[in-house]
């Protein structure tokens, strides 16, 4: 018994919800449109200030976003940008 007590020990849960940033920006883009918002307004809204509450909860769109950083999400738009401005 002592000898599992000197071991490390790790714990990893596995996620079958691993989705891309661009999805999950894609899919709030598109929940939030179809409430109405302006869905850019909105999700730089979130991304300056992290207040979920830019987010609708329409189509779990405000879960799904948490899953990932800010800072993530804003890597995943800038490098889209400039790939595109660079082409």
């Amino acid at each position: 018994m002592s000898a599992d007590l000197d071991r490390t020990m790790y714990f990893k849960i596995n996620s079958d919800d691993d989705v891309s940033a661009k999805d999950i920006l894609v899919s709030v883009y598109e929940a939030l449109k179809e409430k109405g918002y302006n869905p850019i307004n909105q999700m730089v809204g979130y991304l300056i200030s992290g207040d979920p509450a830019y987010i609708t909860s329409y189509k779990d769109a405000r879960n799904l976003i948490r899953k990932l950083e800010r800072d993530e999400l804003l890597e995943e738009l800038l490098k889209n940008y400039l790939a595109k401005w660079n082409s």
